[in-house]
């Protein structure tokens, strides 16, 4: 039985991952990871890197609709000062 993933989980994945790491945050085996990449069935593009199978974690993110979250940008309260003499 594949356990479930938090969205925490899924964010701190890796750029890249393997096949058997796409399927299990998909809900799907091993088994049928892989019987679904062979026959380009995988609900995400595989990428094929010599004998390996490599799935692009954003493709698998935008699946499952979790997105990115930017990392918000702060600036220091400044109160606004009118430039003297002008």
């Amino acid at each position: 039985m594949n356990r479930a993933w938090t969205a925490d989980e899924v964010l701190a994945l890796p750029v890249v991952v393997d096949l058997v790491t796409a399927g299990s945050v998909l809900g799907m085996g091993r088994s049928a990871s892989y019987e679904m990449a062979r026959r380009g069935e995988f609900p995400v593009p595989v990428l094929k890197v010599g004998h390996r199978y490599r799935v692009v974690s954003a493709r698998l993110r935008e699946l499952v609709g979790i997105h990115d979250q930017p990392t918000p940008v702060t600036r220091p309260a400044t109160p606004f000062r009118p430039a003297s003499g002008l």
